[in-house]
């Protein structure tokens, strides 16, 4: 059940499986084929060319038994198409791209007017190859008759084949990128429209060849996250790096890899502390999740360049905080740094992102977090004087230090802001990164994985709790 969000596709099971009784049997010798029907119908010889053209030998396949759902752009919807492209005809296409294009008309399942307007609106995969051979989507949505990509309106639907079903379109289905699909869907709109309002020209650096990985807030979690703000009076320049925070660049990242992974941190485009790349956290124990508070609510949406994953909330920008609360693994710390030490409020502390406060505890911070294991192989969690001190010693100010910046080989010391130094040792013994030699002395701790880049500071996870002398 935790996982089924990631493969419920837009399609019912019955609506992607055909049903066919005897009679259906007998009658499809009668009845001719998408091709055959398309080849009858004067307004459709453009495609019947385009199929005959096209690499793939597409007017083979769609013979084929199928079941086939194609949309069929009219001859003026090719005329319109080749024009809007530069392309004097039909010929001058490459048959590779037109073969493409065609492949963004076909869906494997037949698909009849009134399944669509039960379903109202979403993404379905087309045919059309995408990264990593992944299946283009198509946007449908029949608030206002049915529409595809919000660019092509069905004249004609429901034309019945022995192998599927033809409908008719207004206009040629071009291969849409991730932008041109969040565009189309009227819920993606606070998106675009903070695509189009941020630095950095972020609608056309999406729209290039990535691959992008997209986390999409849907309007709801835009009105949320403005809290009554107008998009028009937050910093541009935050809101950049905010949106940058929901991009992970150079991958496409399914629902499958996720869920596969399980758990862990990658990173996004947005930048913090050294222009380092924030990380970003996801779980998949519960649906899927990134930094414990957004859930996708869609998954694999694939453009040209990448897929979109529809979320229900705003990712801000994280602080260290942010992911200890997130991480399952960091349980018993955030335990130790609120409940079990209330006279210190470590966390609105560790959050912080402004300097210059009156306890000279500022931003960036370095912090060493210790799991649940690490606690758990403490005889006893000491009181809360002696927790606080410890705690204070896992923490280094004014100083967000990543592992490229440490001495390696060689060591590394910093003052704590308990007051006592420790010293980081590269390269680690075993399977640790790096050791660590605490303030009591100890030189058995191991930094176990490195460079959780939050907003305010960073994380290193270590597999004991240091002690302070």
């Amino acid at each position: 059940m935790k996982t089924k969000l990631f493969f419920i596709t837009i399609f019912s099971l019955s609506l992607l499986t055909t049903s066919c009784s005897s009679d259906d049997d007998n009658s499809n010798n009668a009845t001719p084929n998408i091709v055959e029907l398309a080849q009858t119908t004067t307004d459709l010889s453009s495609l019947v060319a385009a199929l005959t053209r096209a690499d793939g030998n597409l007017a083979t396949v769609l013979s084929g038994n199928g079941p086939f759902t194609v949309l069929a752009p009219t001859n003026t919807a090719f005329a319109n198409f080749l024009s809007d492209n530069g392309f004097a005809s039909l010929e001058d296409v490459p048959t590779d791209v037109l073969s493409q294009v065609l492949l963004n008309h076909v869906i494997m399942a037949d698909v009849t007017s009134s399944d669509l307007l039960s379903l109202g609106a979403g993404y379905t995969p087309g045919s059309a190859s995408g990264p990593d051979d992944l299946n283009i989507s198509i946007y449908f949505d029949t608030s206002n008759g049915v529409t595809f990509n919000n660019v092509a309106t069905v004249t004609t639907a429901d034309i019945n084949a022995s192998n599927g079903t033809i409908h008719i379109i207004d206009a040629v289905l071009d291969l849409p990128n991730i932008v041109d699909l969040a565009a189309a869907n009227s819920d993606f709109s606070s998106l675009v429209a903070a695509l189009g309002s941020a630095d950095g020209d972020l609608v056309n650096v999406l729209s290039a060849d990535g691959p992008f990985t997209v986390l999409a807030p849907n309007n709801s979690a835009f009105s949320t996250f403005l809290d009554g703000t107008a998009l028009g009076d937050v910093d541009t320049a935050a809101l950049s790096q905010i949106l940058l925070n929901h991009v992970i660049i150079g991958s496409t990242v399914t629902s499958t890899a996720l869920v596969d992974a399980g758990a862990g941190y990658t990173n996004t485009g947005a930048t913090g502390p050294g222009d380092n790349a924030l990380s970003l956290y996801y779980n998949t124990s519960n649906g899927v999740m990134f930094n414990g508070i957004s859930t996708v609510t869609q998954a694999d949406i694939v453009g040209t360049n990448g897929i979109i994953h529809a979320i229900d909330t705003v990712i801000d920008i994280p602080t260290v905080v942010t992911f200890a609360v997130a991480d399952p693994t960091f349980s018993t710390l955030v335990q130790a740094l609120t409940s079990l030490t209330p006279a210190t409020d470590f966390a609105a502390i560790l959050a912080r992102t402004e300097t210059g406060n009156s306890d000279n505890l500022d931003p960036t911070f370095t912090v060493f977090a210790p799991t649940n294991d690490a606690f758990s192989a403490l005889s006893v969690i000491p009181a809360e004087n002696a927790l606080t001190q410890i705690l204070l010693h896992h923490v280094i100010k004014e100083a967000n230090i990543t592992a490229s910046m440490l001495n390696n080989p060689g060591e590394t010391t910093a003052e704590t802001i308990e007051g006592d130094n420790i010293t980081i040792t590269l390269p680690g013994t075993g399977s640790n990164i790096a050791n660590i030699t605490d303030g009591s002395g100890a030189t058995d701790i191991g930094i176990i994985a490195v460079d959780v880049q939050a907003g305010n500071g960073v994380i290193h996870v270590i597999n004991k709790v240091m002690i302070n002398n």
